[in-house]
């Protein structure tokens, strides 16, 4: 790359593994995660009107939604509701430089652990896709990209980690849970 600026283009491909398994049957999309922040409402003297404040590295529940063509074995493999399911998206992102129009990839990881909430057995039509889909809460997600940590979220072991610094360092000193 002549300058190191890069246009995002697209996801090239992607796939999803279980643990070390290649899932089959998965369908063509999958919708990440929103992580919408736990807030409270602030009206106090001397400010006009309400603030919204997000409490650092706490999360509303966070689902995410693994769609499959067919019903068929694999989803009753992340079904179990008393263990921890661990999904592994791989994908590659593609980029184009602006000066010399040569085209670039980044590799994702996306590791998510959670434990299913909702099984839905979709649907039986000749011919078509039957859709079914297992909704998981997700208790852990890991964004890398290009090999840097650019997100780490653990709600049950306290870590919340943007860009590689650990935004609750602090905080968990302050409540004795660091020395």
């Amino acid at each position: 790359m002549a300058n190191g600026n890069v246009m995002p283009e697209l996801i090239n491909n992607y796939q999803i593994f279980n643990d070390a398994n290649r899932l089959l049957g998965i369908s063509g999309e999958i919708e990440l995660p929103s992580l919408e922040a736990i807030t409270e409402t602030l009206d106090v003297a001397g400010s006009l009107g309400e603030l919204e404040v997000p409490a650092t590295g706490q999360y509303k529940s966070i689902k995410l939604k693994i769609p499959f063509a067919i019903l068929y074995g694999d989803i009753f493999d992340i079904t179990n509701t008393t263990e921890a399911t661990k999904f592994t998206l791989r994908a590659s992102e593609q980029f184009s430089d602006p000066e010399t129009y040569n085209t670039t990839y980044k590799g994702v990881k996306i590791i998510v652990r959670g434990k299913p909430l909702t099984i839905s057995l979709g649907k039986l039509v000749k011919g078509k896709k039957g859709e079914p889909y297992v909704e998981l809460e997700v208790y852990f997600i890991k964004i890398v990209i290009d090999g840097d940590t650019e997100l780490l979220l653990d709600k049950m072991g306290f870590k919340y980690e943007l860009h590689g610094k650990d935004m609750l360092k602090e905080i968990r000193k302050q409540v004795g849970m660091e020395g």
